[in-house]
């Protein structure tokens, strides 16, 4: 009976048990995960950047003939928007 008992005590939680518990289980990434993710992201960014620029430039004769509002500022401003935010999610990865 006595194993019994000590049994069922090993399986009532007390909540600052578990909260310990989680504290201690918390996730973290190895550095080489970090590196790899952190560089993955700045270089999708930085390579987004050069190569939406190349083919504004290519095409920038028919952007601006066509008939649509949204010429060159507009896209350099998205193509900006887009890369920066890959830069910062690579940024967040490395440190967070």
């Amino acid at each position: 009976m006595s194993s019994s008992t000590q049994n069922n005590s090993a399986l009532d939680v007390q909540p600052k048990d578990a909260k310990r518990a989680l504290a201690e289980d918390a996730y973290d990434d190895c550095l080489s995960c970090r590196v790899t993710g952190s560089a993955a992201f700045i270089g999708l960014g930085v390579y987004s950047y050069y190569s939406g620029l190349k083919n504004l430039k290519m095409n920038e004769k028919a952007i601006m003939q066509g008939t649509t509002k949204y010429k060159m500022g507009s896209r350099h401003l998205g193509l900006f928007t887009i890369s920066a935010t890959l830069v910062g999610m690579g940024i967040y990865r490395a440190f967070n």
